[in-house]
């Protein structure tokens, strides 16, 4: 089973978390964003990112002085978003930090796919931004099918926690004998599921740590899930989608 998240816009660095933390499997891809990036004029990369002035001089600046080799955070501990706050991996203990960095994958739009020990640096590209690298359109196309490949394995089952913007560049290379279950975690509301961003994202994060704690190896048993008021919702859900209803 793998387990795939989305990654997060702010980012930390923390070179002294682990002291030799690994490189990620595609960083010959990652160096041609970077330098492609790298071309662009100041107003174009602010377009790119669709961020504020203050936003994009930051990141234009990190990616002038950028070395993916050096002065590397593992990926897990960089993110800093809700997800990552409720999942909490910096008191993991090695059992846990075991679990995740066999099962867990992050994907990302400027390094592919990353494991939570993958040395980073801060960035900014989300997975939709329109960069026309080597001819394609955008990262989509940029990527292909190289992370469905890189995070598939043998059982080929996929917990995906990761936003719509995310799972898409799993989803669209799934084949009949895998098995893609997506968590939804929300409200019922007039007669229908309502998932909120935030909410959502500290369910997730909740979730791996859940599993990670756990040592989870069978799917299903994430059912059992019971975090933040949530409640899985068997005559709601499907082989393809588990849905967790939050009492309020």
């Amino acid at each position: 089973m793998r387990i795939i998240i989305s990654p997060a816009k702010k980012m930390n660095m923390d070179a002294d978390a682990f002291p030799t933390p690994v490189l990620p499997v595609f960083l010959e891809e990652t160096e041609l964003l970077k330098d492609w990036i790298r071309t662009l004029s100041f107003e174009e990369a602010q377009a790119l990112w669709n961020c504020n002035g203050k936003i994009a001089e930051l990141n234009y600046r990190r990616f002038l002085d950028m070395d993916l080799r050096r002065n590397l955070t593992p990926a897990l501990i960089s993110y800093e978003g809700i997800q990552y706050q409720y999942m909490a991996p910096e008191v993991f203990t090695q059992k846990e930090w075991d679990y995740v960095q066999e099962r867990l994958r992050i994907l990302s739009g400027f390094y592919g796919v990353l494991k939570p020990l993958d040395g980073v640096v801060p960035y900014r590209l989300e997975m939709q931004a329109k960069a026309g690298v080597n001819g394609k359109k955008n990262l989509y196309e940029f990527w292909e099918d190289r992370l469905y490949q890189e995070i598939h394995e043998k059982d080929g089952v996929i917990l995906n926690l990761a936003s719509k913007e995310y799972s898409r560049c799993i989803e669209k290379y799934l084949k009949p004998e895998d098995t893609f279950i997506t968590c939804v975690f929300g409200e019922w509301k007039s007669g229908k599921v309502i998932q909120k961003g935030t909410q959502a994202k500290m369910a997730r994060g909740e979730m791996v740590r859940f599993m990670a704690e756990r040592g989870i190896e069978d799917v299903e048993e994430i059912r059992r899930f019971d975090r933040l008021g949530y409640q899985f919702q068997e005559e709601l859900s499907s082989d393809r989608e588990y849905i967790f209803i939050r009492s309020v």
